[in-house]
C-alpha cells in the first residue's frame, strides 16, 4: 500500500477567517502539487481529509486535478491536529484494500502518522511543508512497517508541474 501525506495549503490566520480558508496562494500551490502529482503518473484509490475547511479544500483540489470523484473522499476526525496516529492507523486498516491513499491533514499529526508508518520503537521528524508530499510505502499497515519512498516539497512540485 502506498501512502501520500500532504500537509493542507497556505490558509488564513485564525483572527481574519475563523474557518482558517485557504488562501488564494495555497490554493494555487496545491493545483501545482496536483498537477505535479499527475504529470508523475500517480493517482488514488482512496483520498481521506480532517474535517477542518483547509484540509478539505486541500482534498478537493487534488482530486480535481487527479480526476478523482469529491464525493468519494472519506472525510475523518482522526487526521485533526491532535489525534494520536494509532487512531489513525487503526481508521486506515478499514481500507486495507486499497493500494494508493492520499491524506490530507495538518500538524502535527502527519508527522506523528509518518512516524509511526516508520518506526514502532522511535520518534522520527519528518519536515512537513504545505503542499508538500511524503510517500511511504507499507506492506502490514502496522507500525514500524513502513518504507520511505520520497518526500517532494512544495517547490519541487510547481517545477515539476511546469515541466
Amino acid at each position: 500500500m502506498e501512502i501520500y501525506l500532504m500537509q493542507h495549503g497556505e490558509s488564513y490566520p485564525k483572527d481574519k477567517d475563523s474557518e482558517r480558508s485557504l488562501t488564494p496562494q495555497g490554493e494555487d500551490q496545491i493545483h501545482l502539487s496536483g498537477k505535479a502529482l499527475k504529470k508523475m503518473g500517480v493517482y488514488f484509490d482512496l483520498i481521506i481529509s480532517s474535517p477542518k475547511k483547509r484540509a478539505q479544500q486541500t482534498a478537493n483540489i487534488i482530486a480535481a486535478e487527479l480526476g478523482y470523484s469529491q464525493d468519494e473522499i472519506k472525510v475523518t476526525e482522526t487526521l485533526e491536529p491532535t489525534v494520536p496516529a494509532k487512531d489513525a492507523l487503526s481508521y486506515l486498516k478499514t481500507f486495507s484494500l486499497k493500494n494508493r491513499i492520499f491524506l490530507a491533514g495538518h500538524l502535527p499529526s502527519l508527522g506523528e502518522i509518518a512516524s509511526a508508518l516508520m518506526s514502532d520503537k522511535y520518534r522520527i521528524s519528518f519536515h512537513f511543508e504545505m503542499g508538500g508530499v511524503v510517500r511511504i510505502d507499507v506492506y502490514v499497515l502496522q507500525a514500524g512497517s513502513g518504507d520511505l519512498r520520497w518526500i517532494l516539497t512544495p517547490d519541487q512540485l510547481a517545477l515539476l508541474a511546469q515541466v
